[in-house]
């Protein structure tokens, strides 16, 4: 037996989380996670989990953060795992953490690397302690309103993000750079602050997530590949496989599409 429950935050807390989850899985098994747009904290309160890489498994810490990925990551859980997990918005993760965001990318790191491990730990035990979703949430949404850093937007940084989901990923870093009226790298160093990686490389997931919800859409691999702005498929199924772990055409072959 396995649950996904999605829980809406406080009102404190819109501004920076996307939603909450709980996830139980009686039964061990190992999965595919493809990239998104937000960075997420994942809080085990009972079992373990390890992400796999090739032959290579690694065990990570019950409390952990992700930073966003241009490429697909495979995770093993125990049988009888729970997790919260958080879903930041896109530029909510930086009112929370005080280290460069770009840091993360592509890494799954343990809290204790940023607050006190007393403080983990009771944090721990409070999750372990809870017997209900609800009570789970009210843990982590009062450690996370202890932890709210008075960041001011950045309101260029919102302006390229709104640009980037308009072009549903494919805009052009010059043409971001003209419409916004800045030069490179004053753009990417705010960009990735804010956000966890480049304008460049955030565009890109947005640009295959949209693959993804637009192939049901689309005629034929090769319209929508053009569509997305790729020089020839062949670029496409490159960029496409690197995202899933895929071709498109087993990717749309199975109930994922």
């Amino acid at each position: 037996m396995s649950r996904f429950s999605i829980y809406i935050p406080t009102e404190s807390l819109k501004p920076f989380i996307k939603s909450f989850a709980v996830s139980e899985n009686e039964y061990e098994q190992t999965y595919k996670v493809i990239p998104d747009t937000s960075i997420v904290l994942g809080f085990q309160y009972k079992g373990k989990l390890s992400h796999l890489t090739n032959a290579d498994e690694t065990l990570l810490s019950k409390s952990g953060v992700s930073g966003l990925s241009d490429h697909y990551k495979v995770f093993k859980n125990s049988a009888n795992i729970g997790t919260v997990l958080v879903f930041f918005t896109e530029t909510g993760a930086a009112h929370f953490f005080k280290q460069p965001l770009h840091e993360l990318f592509k890494e799954s790191i343990s809290l204790d690397n940023f607050m006190l491990q007393s403080e983990l730990l009771i944090l721990e035990e409070q999750l372990c302690a809870a017997r209900t979703d609800a009570e789970r949430i009210v843990v982590v949404e009062n450690f996370l309103l202890a932890r709210i850093r008075p960041v001011e937007q950045d309101k260029m940084v919102l302006a390229a993000l709104a640009l980037i989901h308009k072009s549903k990923g494919t805009i052009r870093i010059t043409e971001l750079m003209q419409q916004l009226n800045i030069s490179q790298s004053p753009l990417e160093k705010r960009f990735r602050q804010a956000v966890g990686t480049s304008p460049k490389k955030f565009a890109s997931i947005v640009r295959l997530k949209h693959a993804i919800r637009q192939r049901t859409y689309s005629n034929s691999l090769t319209e929508l590949s053009y569509e997305l702005g790729f020089y020839d498929q062949a670029h496409f199924i490159k960029e496409f496989k690197t995202f899933t772990g895929e071709t498109p055409e087993n990717y749309f072959s199975s109930d994922k599409s």
